[in-house]
């Protein structure tokens, strides 16, 4: 079995890691294609999606259950590494949510947590008013997952592909014919469809991704760093792809671009060190970070001095001086909430003789609020 089918399965049947498709990977032909599908639901591997309801499992209405996610104190913890600590937060219908942390804070254990890859060590979690430990084939079904890396076929055409992961899905032919042209055409793969996986490039792989996640079309969409590796022109096409799936699906989004989330998402949640450090909407944390008031000034003269003179203003709470490539010191003022002090600064400079040659408040913006939260100091 090659390296990609062993990918491939751990995507299509996350949270069943014990269950291998030992199958070689597909080739183009159309009957292998829905055999290979039967053989999937034969075996009952394709019950996280159909309609079909599990013996056993008590079925709550999701069209009542406001939040699409509820995570309660859930934690994971490896060997002696606790990777996430007792989380807890909610995602509400129609919702675009940006998941947002440093490399190894836990973002991508607790996506795979939530889809059903992996389980929790403690705590709780539904999708959609599904556990997803004990109901997990029907919170799966409503749940489009596209990983960071996304394992594809590579000797498969673009619409073959998609058919196949449909099929594996529980879509019967029609259906799955139906929804790969609305995937193929939502996502901008029309020109591509009948094009091999392995010779696109960069982007389009990621909308093929993208497109997989889509087939079903589940309520949740949880993209983990869906624009990982691509340059700007591509960036900036699946932003504005993520924005119309936006309107009609909920979204969890882990990213490392700021500015996307500033773009793109209602609401951000900042995690750090497997713990959650804030959860307010873009503009509300922005405003919190621009409430504490940050100024910075450029002054000629010497920097010991200077400092201790601004540190003596009214309001000031911390001055940090910054040497130049000249004789001037460009310093940071860090002042209280509601305190304006370019006023006093420049009357100060007036009454010292300081050359001054710049001094304007800082406006803050969100990677100033996740640098804030996440820096080690």
């Amino acid at each position: 079995m090659d390296l990609a089918a062993t990918q491939a399965s751990t995507m299509i049947f996350p949270g069943c890691p014990s269950l291998k498709f030992n199958t070689p990977a597909p080739r183009t032909s159309a009957a292998r294609i829905s055999r290979l599908a039967a053989d999937a639901k034969r075996l009952d591997w394709g019950a996280a999606y159909p309609v079909n309801q599990r013996q056993g499992e008590s079925q709550p209405g999701p069209a009542l259950c406001v939040s699409m996610i509820e995570a309660n104190n859930l934690s994971k913890q490896f060997a002696r590494h606790e990777a996430v600590r007792n989380i807890s937060f909610a995602v509400a219908r129609g919702e675009v949510v940006g998941f947002l942390g440093p490399n190894g804070a836990g973002k991508t254990t607790t996506l795979r947590m939530l889809t059903g890859y992996l389980p929790p060590t403690s705590g709780s979690a539904r999708v959609a008013g599904f556990d997803i430990f004990r109901q997990s084939l029907e919170a799966r079904r409503r749940i489009g997952y596209m990983p960071e890396n996304v394992p594809l076929y590579g000797e498969m055409r673009v619409s073959e592909y998609l058919k196949f992961r449909a099929q594996l899905k529980g879509l019967g032919k029609h259906d799955s014919r139906r929804r790969v042209g609305v995937v193929l055409d939502t996502c901008g793969l029309g020109g591509v469809r009948r094009k091999m996986i392995k010779t696109l490039s960069k982007g389009y792989r990621q909308r093929v991704g993208l497109a997989d996640a889509l087939v079903h079309d589940p309520e949740l969409l949880i993209l983990d760093e869906p624009t990982n590796g691509l340059d700007p022109n591509q960036i900036r096409q699946i932003r504005e792809l993520i924005r119309q799936l936006g309107q009609a699906h909920t979204l969890l989004i882990s990213t490392h671009i700021l500015t996307e989330v500033e773009m793109t998402c209602n609401r951000v949640i900042i995690i750090d060190n497997g713990k959650i450090r804030a959860a307010d909407t873009p503009a509300n944390l922005i405003g919190k970070m621009r409430a504490a008031g940050r100024l910075q000034v450029e002054i000629q003269s010497a920097p010991e001095v200077v400092a201790a003179a601004l540190n003596r203003l009214d309001g000031v709470k911390k001055v940090t001086p910054e040497a130049m490539d000249d004789e001037w010191t460009r310093y940071v003022v860090w002042v209280d909430s509601g305190v304006d002090a370019r006023e006093a600064i420049a009357q100060l400079a007036a009454q010292y003789g300081w050359p001054l040659r710049s001094l304007f408040r800082h406006e803050a913006t969100l990677e100033d609020v996740f640098v804030e939260l996440t820096r080690p100091d």
